[in-house]
């Protein structure tokens, strides 16, 4: 936990970052459109070329960054003001969140809870783990997990929705426990309220029926198994480039009982500076800027590498924002795994 006596100057950042919180629609449907469907086009050519060739392996890449880049947008449907960008959504939930099996809902009323101040870091936070007070075996777990978690998903809704259908009392624990996505163990969901209880059965059945129809068309021959392997490999794919950029998105460092101040909170989270063509493809749509992001929860993602820009140069001088700045991928985990490695010996 980071003890710095140092303040953020907010009200300065506001300030010098009011312009940018308009989100820009066609920014948002031509870069979600043209990453969905190169990476579906990448799939299927993936899908068709011959096993091991460097046409599929480049294909399969391809495709599994290029909807890693898509799926993400979930992110930002979380965070946009409520009411607006709906066909939007809809939309990346029948391009992207369906097939993947990772519809809006498991992320949506779930991931707001870690910008609350009063929760962040403590053990009422499911997105935040304290790794660097753990022993190291901790974090190769975690990005262990997500081998399993395509199985797990698959699981979920191709047998355990229709299940629940016939057998009422497994409703329950499956929205408490299978319905959305966490870091740490052990959350329970909270019930929902109507609306969410809605959308939840509506996206949940046609989640079951891309799977159950994906699974059916290569049961009886009109795909091949490949597709079904080339799925579980992008999805596995996708799931541990993102463990590995949520490992970098904050120092870990706090106890879950510590409620921590917002210059804390700001000082927990990273920016990496990484460059221009790497770090955008393991950290997407704004990503690497995430302490910015925690500044500013309600920015669009295309906005926050001009924010962090100005803040770097109009802040005043000893300002903590460059303290949440690191240089590479590769830096912040080192950082990380020696944190963990001298707490827990």
């Amino acid at each position: 936990m980071n003890s710095t006596p140092i303040e953020f100057p907010m009200a300065q950042a506001k300030h010098i970052c009011q312009d940018l919180f308009e989100p820009n629609p066609i920014i948002y449907w031509s870069d979600f459109l043209f990453f969905d469907i190169l990476g579906w086009a990448s799939f299927v050519l993936a899908a068709r070329s011959p096993n091991f060739s460097g046409l599929q392996i480049a294909a399969f890449f391809v495709g599994a960054f290029s909807l890693y880049r898509a799926v993400i947008f979930v992110h930002e449907l979380t965070h946009l003001k409520k009411g607006t960008f709906q066909a939007f959504h809809t939309v990346w939930n029948i391009l992207c969140g369906f097939p993947l099996m990772v519809p809006s809902y498991l992320y949506m009323g779930v991931h707001i809870d870690h910008h609350k101040q009063r929760l962040y870091g403590t053990k009422d936070d499911h997105e935040y783990f304290d790794f660097a007070l753990e022993k190291p075996y901790r974090i190769l777990t975690f990005l262990l997990t997500m081998t399993l978690a395509p199985v797990l998903f698959l699981f979920r809704f191709l047998i355990l929705t229709p299940l629940s259908y016939i057998i009422q009392p497994l409703r329950k624990p499956l929205w408490e426990m299978a319905s959305s996505l966490a870091v740490g163990g052990g959350f329970k969901r909270p019930a929902p309220t109507e609306r969410e209880g809605k959308i939840w059965i509506a996206q949940e059945f046609m989640t079951f029926a891309y799977s159950a129809v994906g699974v059916l068309l290569i049961w009886v021959g009109l795909l091949p198994w490949k597709v079904l392997v080339l799925w579980y490999a992008t999805a596995v794919f996708i799931l541990f480039t993102n463990g590995l950029r949520t490992l970098v998105a904050h120092c870990y460092r706090n106890p879950p009982t510590h409620e921590m101040t917002f210059s804390e909170q700001f000082l927990d989270s990273i920016d990496i500076q990484g460059n221009l063509i790497i770090t955008p493809l393991w950290a997407p749509v704004g990503l690497r800027f995430h302490a910015t992001h925690h500044l500013f929860p309600g920015m669009p993602y295309h906005s926050l590498g001009l924010a962090h820009r100005r803040l770097l140069k109009q802040l005043p001088p000893g300002n903590p924002y460059p303290l949440a700045i690191r240089k590479s991928l590769w830096s912040a985990l080192v950082q990380l795994w020696k944190e963990a490695s001298k707490r827990k010996q």
